[in-house]
């Protein structure tokens, strides 16, 4: 599909993206190279870097990668740095390195509980504390009045409730809080925005493979109100706004884009079936005068 942005959008831009090797984060690093960033990748697995580098730079992209693990500080400032020392500045900053897995509570044990909030809370946190002196303003490469911007990814599962992500949806709140403390602190003090944006199903994803495999996604589509499943291209889309010159006045916003799925609920009476109803109703509340104005009896 193509992009409504210009190819030059993000021309002389520079980029980090956590969990940029697969899946949203790699196809967000893609759609920032393409409208003219300079991006690095960051991730655990050097192998899956090094086949996702690759790949973008056989489009004539520019792109480098850096391993290593948003859980160590250490790690989390060696990439920041060596991403500056690459580009000269830092610009962007994408936080979509994850974790998640279907689990019961009574069969998640506190440390897998806490394995999750330690890579999503606090390893969202940890790069964003490491970033600040980059993407302030005044920072390295940066005009002094001008300074950066963060995108947090996020997910909408702990705006209701969701079966079987209950670590999921306490780690998700608490990133979408640190989301709107910082664009409130960082962006008075700093010039920093600090944005999130919260996927719904996206297919041929990790995630959904893990989540919603063919053998019980069964219905899955029948739930969105757009009836159909969302592609990574539409999150990086949203990327791409908060990252031009169209989005410089959102801050400390997430956006959804999961095609009204958090607003959905089973349709328990056919829609038929509700006016059939509505009729019968009518028509005993004629015969018995209930509901007719007094003036009219």
């Amino acid at each position: 599909m193509e992009s409504p942005f210009r190819p030059d959008v993000l021309s002389g831009k520079a980029a980090l993206v956590t969990g940029g090797g697969s899946g949203i984060g790699f196809e967000i690093a893609t759609q920032l190279a393409r409208h003219g960033a300079q991006v690095a990748l960051m991730g655990r697995r050097r192998e899956v870097l090094d086949k996702a580098v690759a790949a973008l730079r056989s489009q004539g992209l520019r792109a480098v990668g850096f391993d290593g693990d948003v859980l160590k500080q250490e790690d989390a400032a060696r990439v920041l740095a060596a991403t500056v020392e690459h580009f000269g500045k830092l610009d962007i900053l994408v936080n979509g390195a994850a974790g998640n897995f279907l689990a019961s509570p009574e069969d998640l044990k506190p440390k897998g509980f806490r394995t999750v909030l330690d890579i999503d809370t606090v390893g969202t946190y940890t790069m964003c504390y490491k970033a600040m002196k980059y993407l302030k303003k005044g920072g390295p490469g940066r005009e002094p009045s001008s300074g950066g911007l963060i995108i947090n990814i996020s997910a909408t599962l702990h705006y209701t409730a969701a079966w079987y992500q209950i670590h999921v949806s306490a780690a998700k709140a608490g990133v979408d809080s640190i989301t709107r403390s910082l664009a409130l602190e960082w962006g008075a003090d700093y010039d920093i925005r600090v944005n999130g944006i919260a996927p719904g199903p996206i297919q041929d994803t990790p995630g959904m493979r893990k989540l919603a495999p063919e053998e019980m996604s069964k219905g899955r589509r029948e739930m969105t109100p757009l009836f159909k499943l969302g592609e990574k291209w539409d999150i990086a889309m949203a990327a791409l706004y908060l990252a031009s010159d169209a989005g410089k006045y959102v801050n400390g916003a997430t956006i959804i884009v999961d095609g009204g799925l958090w607003l959905s609920r089973p349709r328990h009476i056919p829609k038929e079936e509700v006016k059939a109803l509505s009729k019968v109703v009518e028509k005993k509340v004629r015969t018995s005068g209930v509901g007719v104005p007094s003036s009219k009896l």
